[in-house]
C-alpha cells in the first residue's frame, strides 16, 4: 500500500511538471526531489503545491526543487524515475524525418534559454550545490552511527550490559573511521571521475601505513586531513583520470590510465595534500571553539538568526562538509544545536499566525498539518507554506531563531559546551544526538531551554510586528469551511448552521 501511494504521489507530479520528455536529470536530497527541466513553462507551480503530498516548490537556477519531506523523497523519487524510464520506453520511435513546426522551434528556443540560464548561474553557488551532493548521501549512515554511539554512552555512563558496549562501539565508528573512503567515492562520481578510483585514493588518507612514511620531515597519521583531504584528493584524482582519457592510447588506457591516476594522486596526497588539509581542518575545529568561547551569544544570534535564508535558497547543506569535520575532530558539531534554533522561531511564529488569523481556516489546517514536522525540525512546510508567503512573519522567525541561538551561544561562552553527534536532525529530533563535556542533563536542558527562547520570541514577535493592518484585513477571513476552527471566532462573525 505504501508503494502504491508513493507511486501515485509520483505520477501526479510528473504531468505537472511538463512530462517524462521535459526532465533532464532526477536526484533528491533529504526533503526535496531535484529534476533539471528543458522547459520551465510548462510546469504547473500552483497545482503542484495543491497535491497533498507535496509542502513546496523551490526553484534556485540549477534545478526545480520539490519539497516532500524526509522519508517520503527517498520512496517517491524511485516511484518517479521509474516512471519517466517507462514513459519514455514506451514512447514510438520517431519517424525518419518530420517537418519543423513552429512548436518545435518555440520548445528549442525556450531549452536553450533554460540551457542559458544554467550557465549564467552564480558559479560559486553551482559549486557549493556539487559540494552539497557529495555528502548528502552520506546523512543516514551519520544519523544511525549518531544514535548508536549515544546509546553506547549512555549505557557506558550506566554501567549497564557491559558486554554490548564493545559491540556498539564498533557498529558506531565503522563508519567514521572509513568516512573518507565514501565521500572520495562520492566526490569522483559527482565531478565525472570514476568512483572506485576517487575511493581508493581517499583510502590511503586512513591507512594505518601512512605513519611510517616520512613526508619531508612532517609527520603523518593516519586519517589526517579527514573528509577535507578525502575530498581534494579526490578531486585532484578526477582531473588526473581525465587528463589521462586523453592522451592515453585506447589500446593502454584500461592498464595506464587507473595506475597513472592513483599513483600520481596518491604521491600528491601523501606529500602535501593530507598535511594541508589536516591543517585546514583544525583551523576549523579552533575557529568554531574560538567563535563559540569569546562570542558565543553574539555568534549564536546571527547562526540562529541567518540559517532561516540559508534553507530557503537551499545553501544549508554546504555546511555539511563542516558539520562532519568537526564531528570527526571532537565526536559532535557545536554549531548544529545553535543552528537548529531557526526552525524554534519558524514554529514560534507559525503558532502566533494561527492565533493572529483566527477566521482564516484554510492557513489554519495548513499550520496544524506542519506543525509537527516544524518540532521535529523539518522547517520547509511552515517556511514555503506559512511564514515565507507572508513575508514579515518570516522575518520574526528569523528573530526568534537569533534569540534561541543566543541563549545556547551563551552558555558555550560560559563554558557549557555540547553539540550532535550526527547531523540531518534537528528540533526535538536532535535530543537523542546531543552530547558534550557537561552532564547529560545539564546538555539537554539548555538545549531545551533554547528552543523554548526561540519558540517564544518567534511568537511574540509574529504576534506583535508580523501583520499590518492591511495584512489582517486582507488575511483574516474565512476562504474555505474549517469546522473545527468555526468556534474560535467572534460570535457576530459565525455562520449560522
Amino acid at each position: 500500500m505504501s508503494t502504491d501511494k508513493n507511486r501515485a504521489t509520483a505520477a501526479a507530479i510528473l504531468p505537472l511538471v511538463g512530462g517524462p520528455d521535459n526532465i533532464t536529470s532526477i536526484a533528491h536530497c533529504m526533503t526535496r526531489l531535484r529534476i533539471s527541466l528543458r522547459d520551465r513553462s510548462p510546469v504547473q507551480d500552483e497545482a503542484l503545491r495543491a497535491l497533498p503530498a507535496v509542502l513546496g516548490v523551490v526553484e534556485d537556477g540549477t534545478s526545480y526543487q520539490i519539497v516532500l519531506g524526509p522519508g517520503a523523497v527517498a520512496r517517491v523519487t524511485p516511484e518517479f524515475e521509474a516512471l519517466v524510464e517507462e514513459a519514455r520506453a514506451a514512447a514510438p520511435a520517431a519517424p525518419a524525418t518530420r517537418t519543423v513546426t513552429a512548436d518545435d522551434l518555440a520548445a528549442q528556443g525556450a531549452a536553450l534559454k533554460e540551457a542559458q540560464k544554467a550557465r549564467n548561474a552564480t558559479p560559486f553557488k553551482l559549486f557549493l550545490r556539487r559540494i552539497a551532493n557529495i555528502f548528502v548521501p552520506l546523512i543516514p549512515a551519520l544519523i544511525g552511527c549518531g544514535i548508536i554511539a549515544g546509546l553506547n554512552g549512555l549505557l557506558t555512563n550506566l554501567g549497564w550490559v557491559p558486554a554490548v558496549v564493545p559491540a556498539l562501539a564498533a557498529i558506531a565508528s565503522g563508519f567514521m573511521s572509513l568516512i573518507a573512503v565514501f565521500v572520495g567515492y562520492n566526490t569522483a562520481k559527482e565531478f565525472g571521475g570514476t568512483p572506485i578510483l576517487g575511493g581508493a585514493v581517499a583510502a590511503i588518507i586512513v591507512f594505518p601505513g601512512v605513519a611510517k612514511i616520512d613526508a619531508f620531515g612532517l609527520e603523518l597519521k593516519p586519517g589526517q586531513g579527514g573528509v577535507l583531504g578525502a575530498l581534494a584528493a579526490a578531486l585532484l584524482a578526477v582531473y588526473v583520470e581525465k587528463w589521462c582519457r586523453r592522451w592515453v592510447p585506447e589500446a593502454l588506457d584500461v592498464l595506464i590510465t587507473p595506475t597513472l591516476t592513483v599513483l600520481i594522486s596518491g604521491l600528491v596526497t601523501l606529500f602535501g595534500l593530507m598535511y594541508l588539509a589536516g591543517e585546514a581542518s583544525a583551523a576549523i575545529g579552533t575557529f568554531a571553539d574560538w567563535l563559540l568561547a569569546s562570542g558565543g551569544a553574539f555568534a549564536g544570534l546571527v547562526l540562529g538568526g541567518l540559517f532561516l535564508p540559508l534553507v530557503m535558497l537551499g545553501l544549508h547543506q554546504a555546511l555539511i562538509p563542516i558539520h562532519t569535520t568537526l564531528i570527526e575532530q571532537d565526536g559532535y558539531t557545536v554549531l548544529l544545536p545553535i543552528l537548529a534554533m531557526a526552525g524554534a522561531g519558524q514554529v514560534g511564529a507559525a503558532i502566533a499566525v494561527y492565533y493572529r488569523l483566527p477566521r482564516n481556516g484554510s492557513l489554519r489546517a495548513t499550520i496544524r498539518s506542519a506543525l509537527p514536522a516544524g518540532f521535529l525540525g523539518i522547517g520547509e512546510p511552515l517556511i514555503y507554506g506559512v511564514s515565507l508567503p507572508l513575508g514579515r512573519p518570516f522575518v520574526t522567525a528569523c528573530i526568534g531563531g537569533a534569540a534561541g541561538g543566543a541563549f545556547v551561544g551563551l552558555f558555550h561562552q560560559l563554558g557549557v559546551a555540547f553539540g550532535s553527534t550526527a547531523i540531518g536532525p534537528s528540533g526535538w529530533a536532535l535530543f537523542p544526538l546531543l552530547d558534550g563535556r557537561s552532564s547529560a542533563g545539564i546538555t539537554l536542558a539548555i538545549y531545551a531551554g533554547g528552543l523554548l527562547v526561540g519558540y517564544l520570541v518567534g511568537f511574540v514577535a509574529t504576534y506583535f510586528f508580523g501583520f499590518t493592518r492591511q495584512m489582517l484585513a486582507d488575511l483574516d477571513t474565512d476562504p474555505g469551511p474549517d469546522p473545527t476552527t468555526a468556534t474560535d471566532a467572534p460570535p457576530k462573525e459565525r455562520v449560522p448552521a
